[in-house]
């Protein structure tokens, strides 16, 4: 009897997570469209991963038929927000960069919103 219990506890907990991971690749999908067509062959997202971390990613393939991509993540702490680009060293986000992030995330909450309102 003391196995059901964790069997039952791991598979709400697999199906939560996997709830969430198609959640999230849902408004990823939305927020890659926020900045205009997507080029042919070009995959784009821009998603809130938690509370903290934002991402934007976006990969092709160029013209000499190489896999490119270029994955940035935004941390947001109490001063200030880092980025980190393609998992390389931390930098302190500018003014302007700042505010286009700024206005990003308030796309990108109103064209999610909606979808948890609806639900």
């Amino acid at each position: 009897m003391g196995l059901l219990p964790k069997i039952t506890r791991g598979a709400v907990n697999t199906r939560d997570a996997e709830l969430e991971r198609d959640m999230i690749r849902r408004e990823a999908k939305i927020g890659g469209t926020l900045f205009g067509k997507i080029p042919q062959g070009h995959n784009r997202q821009f998603f809130c991963l938690d509370e903290t971390t934002w991402v934007w990613h976006e990969d092709w393939v160029d013209g000499s038929n190489k896999q490119q991509s270029v994955t940035i993540r935004y941390e947001v702490r109490p001063d200030g927000v880092l980025k980190i680009q393609n998992n390389h060293t931390y930098q302190t986000l500018g003014y302007e960069e700042a505010v286009n992030l700024y206005r990003a995330v308030e796309m990108y909450e109103q064209k999610i919103m909606p979808l948890y309102v609806a639900a």
